[in-house]
């Protein structure tokens, strides 16, 4: 790529200002579209560096009992793949420099065609790609035809991970390179501090991908825990669940995005110090 990307240009200023960057979380269509929407623009004056929007499926099988929940309640207000594109594409318009990645499953991709979703993703304005269930050896037949549009592909990294097998995982990862902190589905354990971070100074030295932490990290104090270790902690199932209590107490619309607000200007002073 002749210029830097979105992602690329995020990751170089939180580098150059000595910042751990925090990437947002948020399912499509959750709890209906008029309202994700608000959600979205909620995470960014929340603080988040990077928003992270999850493509609604009903098998989501690495995703903990909230984003499930979320997932379900999404597509029964109809929302589909396309819409989702739709809501990127309108997020894209409000915020023009605030990547943007999608984090989702194969299966509504194939349905919607690969060559298809790519051309549409790279119009919508999408940054970057996790598909939790295409490991490397199964991803070409997207892979051809994301990389042609220049989106970057964020590969899964797990503490179960070999390093033979990490090494493979490493090679052909952009943008930024997600790992796994915890054994098992998101919003369900926390990770133990001093394993985590051994696991990501020996990963620093054998990339330069940037590195974000995800899966277990719900509390301002879970991030403060990254400062310096890592370029970027992921937080989704703690969101989810503060727009769901907050949704039972009655707040809907512009007061549930007020309250995610708060919400995520916590988690960012965890990370500020």
């Amino acid at each position: 790529m002749a210029s830097a990307t979105r992602l690329e240009s995020c990751f170089v200023r939180l580098r150059e200002s000595r910042r751990t960057g925090l990437i947002a979380f948020m399912t499509a269509g959750y709890p209906d579209a008029e309202t994700s929407a608000l959600l979205l623009d909620a995470l960014v004056e929340g603080g988040a560096d990077i928003v992270e929007l999850g493509m609604p499926f009903s098998d989501p099988m690495a995703d903990g009992v909230s984003i499930q929940a979320a997932s379900v309640a999404a597509l029964r207000s109809g929302m589909t793949l396309a819409q989702t594109l739709s809501i990127a594409e309108a997020f894209r318009a409000r915020h023009a420099e605030v990547p943007l990645v999608l984090m989702g499953y194969y299966n509504p991709i194939y349905h919607f065609g690969a060559e298809a979703f790519a051309i549409r993703a790279a119009e919508a304005g999408v940054d970057g790609l996790i598909v939790v269930d295409l490991p490397p050896e199964e991803e070409g037949e997207l892979r051809l035809h994301t990389d042609k549009r220049g989106l970057h592909w964020v590969r899964l990294l797990t503490p179960t991970s070999s390093e033979a097998r990490l090494a493979k995982l490493l090679h052909g990862a952009s943008g930024f390179l997600y790992y796994v902190a915890v054994r098992g589905i998101t919003g369900t354990q926390r990770a133990d501090e001093q394993e985590l971070a051994q696991r990501l100074a020996w990963l620093g030295g054998q990339t330069q991908v940037p590195l974000a932490v995800g899966f277990g990290l719900r509390t301002a104090e879970d991030l403060a825990a990254l400062r310096g270790k890592a370029s970027a902690a992921v937080v989704g199932s703690a969101l989810i669940e503060r727009v769901a209590a907050a949704s039972e107490r009655g707040l809907q619309g512009a007061a549930l995005a007020t309250d995610l607000v708060h919400a995520v200007r916590e988690l960012r002073q965890g990370l500020d110090g």
